[in-house]
C-alpha cells in the first residue's frame, strides 16, 4: 500500500470563531482603562509628595505617608489600572481563552464588583470626614475631577461584558 493513497480520518469540526467585537465595545473597553487613569495618577502624586490638597499632618497621621501608606496607595493605583485593563481581553481578536464559557461569568462578576465599588466611592466622596481632610475647595474640585471618571466604569464594563457574552453564546 502506497503512503500517498492511505485515507486519513477527517478532522473534527471546530466550533465557529465568534464574531469580532463591535467598534463600540472596543471603544468602551479602551475607555474603561482611560477612566481609571486620572485617579491613579492623583494617588501616585499623593504618594510621591506632590501637594494634592492634604496637609503634611494628614498625610502622616491618616495615610501614613511617608511610610507604608506609599506602598498601599501605589499598589491600589496599580491594581485599579490592571483591573481596568481586563475589558481589553474581552474585545481582543488575538487573545482567545481556552474556555470562553468561563470568562463570561467572570466578566459578569467583575461588572458587579465594579458597580459596588462605584457606589462605595460615592459614599466615601460624600462623607464629612473625607471632605474635611482636604485643605480647600479647589483641592476638593481637583479630587472630584480625578475620581469622577470612575463612575463611568461600571456602565462601560457592563456594556463590554454584555457584548462579549452575546458573541460567545
Amino acid at each position: 500500500m502506497d503512503a500517498m493513497t492511505t485515507a486519513t480520518a477527517p478532522l473534527p469540526a471546530l466550533a465557529p470563531a465568534p464574531a469580532p467585537a463591535p467598534v463600540w465595545a472596543r471603544r468602551a473597553a479602551h475607555a474603561v482603562a482611560l477612566c481609571a487613569l486620572p485617579s491613579g495618577l492623583w494617588r501616585i502624586a499623593m504618594a510621591t509628595g506632590v501637594h494634592v490638597g492634604y496637609s503634611d499632618q494628614v498625610l502622616r497621621d491618616v495615610y501614613d505617608i511617608p511610610g507604608w501608606g506609599i506602598a498601599y496607595v501605589v499598589g491600589l493605583s496599580v491594581l485599579a489600572e490592571l483591573a481596568a485593563l481586563f475589558p481589553l481581553l474581552l474585545v481582543s481578536d488575538r487573545w482567545r481563552p481556552l474556555r470562553p464559557g468561563v470568562l463570561a461569568p467572570l466578566a459578569w462578576t467583575v461588572s458587579g464588583v465594579l458597580v459596588l465599588a462605584a457606589l462605595w466611592q460615592l459614599v466615601v466622596a460624600f462623607t464629612a470626614e473625607s471632605q474635611t481632610y482636604l485643605s480647600s475647595g479647589t483641592a476638593q474640585t481637583v479630587w472630584g475631577l480625578a475620581f469622577a471618571s470612575l463612575f463611568a466604569i461600571p456602565v462601560l464594563m457592563t456594556a463590554v461584558t454584555w457584548s462579549y457574552a452575546k458573541r460567545h453564546r
